[in-house]
């Protein structure tokens, strides 16, 4: 058996060591009991940040998933128009959905009359439960991947959030979303169809403010992740990004931004990936070398950097062996 095709068959077994949430730092005797009195009460203690006119964002932390953050790793926000509430992602768990519902309660009562799930991950779409069933609503790959994935994704994060996602359960989107302009609740929005993070990543944009809610198609301070990523896709989409008119990005995972750097981090970072990536599998690299390769220093501040790399060799780089291979024996 070739070592590129040993390594192909070892791949799922590292990804699902790769996956396990690390093990936690000793606690003193003093923070054991705030931790246990937080996690009993099951609080995400989620704070809206106002960043422009009617426009909202739930900053999640720079984590990975753990008991300890109960999955709230992710950006969610809202959009408040004259006759309702635009909803963009929903959080990891059902308990998340009913507390952000009740966030968006003490700014607005108005209803919610969309609901948006920017792509398949389990982070942005396991709140469904809370939001009304008639307004959620996603790009047609994105309903496909929820239905095919949602559950297995569901379990995964119990091993991972544990008692944070008691009576959580994967909820399709009814509606599905088309790229264009609309009016939505009283307020104009733009909605584009991109890829290169998963199949299909909508990005929401809210013409008023020049407000891109841009999910996972960017990372601020805080390593990408790739789990269905193809990293070209995804550079060819930070390019169509670039080129908006926009005034501010929400990131999917890291603080929002006035100005270019989380679109500039994570290109920098998909760039190095995909070449290293390529070189690695050229110049005939196993994927252990390639798991002990160091970070470049420019990525050592990025938080989850080590761990995201190395899951990030587990999901692209059998790709990179075969590509090298078919190229060799083209030749």
């Amino acid at each position: 058996m070739s070592r590129a095709a040993a390594m192909r068959l070892l791949a799922p077994l590292m990804l699902l060591a790769l996956l396990q949430p690390a093990a936690a730092a000793p606690q003193s005797p003093q923070a054991a009991p705030r931790a246990a009195v937080r996690s009993a009460q099951f609080d995400y203690r989620l704070d809206p940040q106002r960043i422009a006119d009617g426009v909202y964002v739930f900053v999640g932390r720079s984590e990975d998933f753990s008991p300890a953050n109960g999955g709230n790793i992710v950006n969610t926000g809202f959009i408040v128009g004259a006759d309702g509430v635009v909803v963009i992602d929903t959080g990891p768990s059902r308990r998340y959905g009913e507390q952000m519902l009740a966030a968006i309660r003490r700014v607005t009562a108005l209803p919610v009359v969309l609901t948006v799930n920017t792509h398949h991950h389990p982070d942005h779409f396991l709140g469904n439960q809370a939001f009304p069933a008639d307004t959620l609503a996603a790009l047609p790959a994105t309903r496909r991947g929820i239905e095919a994935d949602g559950n297995a994704f569901s379990e995964n994060l119990y091993r991972m959030a544990g008692d944070w996602m008691a009576g959580t359960e994967r909820v399709v989107p009814a509606r599905t979303l088309a790229p264009g302009r609309t009016t939505v609740g009283g307020r104009e929005l733009e909605f584009l169809a991109l890829d290169g993070h998963t199949g299909a990543d909508l990005v929401v944009i809210d013409v008023a403010t020049g407000t891109v809610f841009a999910g996972d198609l960017l990372f601020h301070d805080r390593a990408p992740t790739t789990p269905h990523a193809d990293p070209r896709r995804w550079l060819a989409a930070l390019a169509q990004l670039e080129a908006l008119p926009a005034r501010r990005w929400v990131p999917g995972h890291g603080a929002p931004a006035t100005d270019l750097g989380p679109l500039r981090q994570t290109r920098d970072w998909l760039e190095w990936l995909d070449a290293g990536m390529r070189a690695g599998a050229e110049a005939g690299l196993d994927m252990t070398e390639m798991l002990a390769r160091p970070l470049p220093p420019q990525f050592r501040r990025l938080a989850e950097a080590g761990s995201e790399y190395r899951r990030s060799v587990i999901h692209l780089f059998p790709a990179a062996e075969q590509a090298a291979l078919e190229v060799g024996h083209a030749h």
